[in-house]
C-alpha cells in the first residue's frame, strides 16, 4: 500500500526513493461496469490499434502487442470506454495500449521472475498464508484509489497532472493499494497483491507511465499479541520489520540494513528499509502499521496490521542490472532471451549501444503548462523512442513572459534510428506542443 506521494517533496515522489541514481518505482462512463465486485480479471484481446507518429514510422517488426478489448467478469470494455474526447478523459492511446499486457505475469520476464521470488519467500516462511492476486483489474473508482487509503482530498495526487482519469469517479490505479480495502472487507488477512500502475510522470532511464508494484497486507487478532506483554501496534511493528528483513536477505544477500522513521498518510508508526548494496544505500521499500480507520472501515475495529509496498521494476533494475527501464517493455529477443523462469540476479549483458540524437525546443509558456503534460505529449508522439526531456534553461523576460528550453533525446534500445525519422518525429514533436499545450514556440 505505500507509497509516496508526487509534489510532497524531491525525495518524496515516489514509492521507493533510492539513494543511488535509481528515481523510478513506485500513490501511489461505464462506472457501473468498472466497479462491479466480480469484474477483476482483464484479459488481452487480438485486435491491433496504432496510436502514435513513432508507430507509423517504425516497421511492424518494432511494434509490440497491444490491447483493444478488455473483459470484466464477462463485460467487454473497448478502447472507447477508456480513451474518450472528453474534457475529463486524459488516458492517451499509447497508454491504453498496456493494458492487459501483465509482464508482472509472465514467468521468464525480469518483472515475472522477481514477483516469484518474492511468492517464494512468503510461501517458505508463512507455510501458504499469503493469499496472492496479480490479475486484478487495473480500472477502479476515485474511492478505491485515494479516500480508501485515506489520501486527502486536496492532495496533488488527486490531480489530472498526476493520474489517468477516465472520468471524473474513475481512474487507473495509482497504486495496488486500490484493492486494500475491498480485500480486507472480503475477510483477507495475510494478501500480497501485484499489478501494473499507471501515472503520469517525468521521461528518463528509470521513469516510465506504467510500472509494477507489490503490495504486502498481515493482520494481527488481539488473541496474537496479549500473550507477549506488547501492545498491539509495537507487536505489527516488530513482526513487519522480521518479515521485511528477512525478504531483504532473500533477494540480496547478508547485506547491512537500516530502518528510517518516515511518513505515509495511512501508516503509523512508518519506516523505510534501506540497505547497502553495491557500495551505496538503497531505499528498497516502504511499510507501516495500518491506520486503524482503515481498519475500522473493514469491520475489523480491535485489529492491527502491518502493510508494505515495493516498485519491481526498481529492484529488477539492480538485481538484474538493466540500465533503461524502457527495455522492460522490449520484444527483441536479444533482451527476452537473457532471462529465464526461477533465475533471479542474471545480468542483463548490453546487445548494443545504439547513439542518441539531441533536439531542443524553446517556448514561452502559460500558467496551465506542466512538465507533465509536455511529457505526456512527447511520449505521444514519439513512444518509447524517447529517452529523456530534459529542462535546461529558463527564464523571464521584463514583462513577465517565461521562457522553458527542454532537450529531448531520441534513442532506440534496438536500432539506429535515422535523420529523416529523428526530424519527423521532432516536427510532429513540436506541432503537437504548441497546438495541445497552447505555448508560443520561439
Amino acid at each position: 500500500m505505500l507509497i509516496h506521494f508526487r509534489g510532497a517533496t524531491a525525495r518524496h515522489q515516489h514509492f521507493m526513493p533510492v539513494a543511488i541514481s535509481l528515481a523510478q518505482s513506485t500513490l501511489f462512463s461505464k462506472s457501473a461496469i468498472f466497479l462491479r465486485r466480480n469484474a477483476l480479471n482483464c484479459f488481452l484481446f487480438s485486435v491491433p490499434f496504432s496510436s502514435s507518429s513513432a508507430q507509423k514510422i517504425l516497421t511492424h517488426k518494432w511494434r509490440q502487442p497491444v490491447v483493444s478489448v478488455l473483459d470484466f467478469g464477462g463485460v467487454k470494455i473497448g478502447k472507447e470506454d477508456v480513451v474518450k474526447d472528453d474534457p475529463t478523459n486524459n488516458v492517451p492511446d499509447a497508454i491504453f495500449s498496456k493494458l492487459g499486457m501483465q509482464l508482472h505475469r509472465r514467468n521468464q520476464h525480469p518483472i515475472g521472475i522477481l514477483k516469484n521470488a518474492i511468492y517464494d519467500y512468503f510461501d517458505a516462511n508463512y507455510s501458504n498464508k499469503f493469499d496472492k492476486f496479480d490479475d486484478l483489474c487495473p480500472i477502479v473508482s476515485t474511492k478505491e484509489n485515494f479516500d480508501d487509503v485515506l489520501v486527502p482530498p486536496d492532495h496533488v495526487s488527486r490531480s489530472y497532472n498526476d493520474t489517468y482519469y477516465i472520468d471524473p469517479q474513475t481512474v487507473l490505479r495509482c497504486h495496488t493499494s486500490a484493492h486494500q480495502a475491498e480485500l480486507l472487507r472480503r475477510g483477507h488477512t495475510h494478501f500480497l497483491v501485484t499489478g501494473d500502475v499507471y501515472r503520469r510522470d517525468s521521461i528518463d532511464s528509470t521513469h516510465y507511465p506504467v510500472f509494477h508494484q507489490m503490495e504486502g497486507v498481515r493482520v494481527f487478532y488481539p488473541g496474537d499479541w496479549e500473550a507477549s506483554g506488547m501492545d498491539g501496534t509495537s507487536y505489527a511493528a516488530k513482526d513487519l520489520k522480521k518479515c521485511l528483513e528477512g525478504l531483504a536477505r532473500h533477494l540480496f544477500g547478508d547485506v547491512e540494513m537500516r530502518w528510517i522513521d518516515t511518513y505515509f498518510p495511512f501508516t503509523n508508526p512508518s519506516f523505510e528499509l534501506e540497505i547497502y548494496f553495491q557500495e551505496k544505500w538503497l531505499e528498497v521499500l516502504g511499510c507501516g502499521v495500518t491506520e486503524q480507520e482503515i481498519l475500522k472501515r473493514s469491520g475489523g475495529t480491535s485489529n492491527v496490521a502491518w502493510a508494505f509496498g515495493l516498485g519491481l521494476e526498481r529492484l529488477a533494475m539492480v538485481l538484474f542490472g538493466i540500465p533503461d527501464i524502457r527495455l522492460f517493455w522490449s520484444t527483441d529477443e536479444r533482451f527476452t532471451s537473457q532471462f529465464s523462469e526461477g533465475q533471479l540476479g542474471v545480468k542483463f549483458k548490453t546487445f548494443s549501444k545504439y547513439p542518441p540524437c539531441y533536439k531542443d525546443m524553446s517556448f514561452w509558456i502559460n500558467e496551465s503548462f506542466t512538465e507533465n503534460n509536455l511529457c505526456e505529449v512527447v511520449r505521444g508522439v514519439a513512444g518509447d523512442l524517447v529517452e529523456e526531456v530534459q529542462l535546461i534553461d529558463n527564464f523571464t523576460n521584463k514583462k513577465g513572459m517565461t521562457s522553458h528550453c527542454y532537450r529531448i533525446t531520441y534513442r532506440s534500445m534496438e536500432r539506429s534510428l535515422t535523420d529523416d525519422e529523428i526530424n519527423e518525429l521532432q516536427w510532429n514533436v513540436r506541432e503537437q506542443v504548441q497546438s495541445r499545450l497552447k505555448v508560443v514556440l520561439r
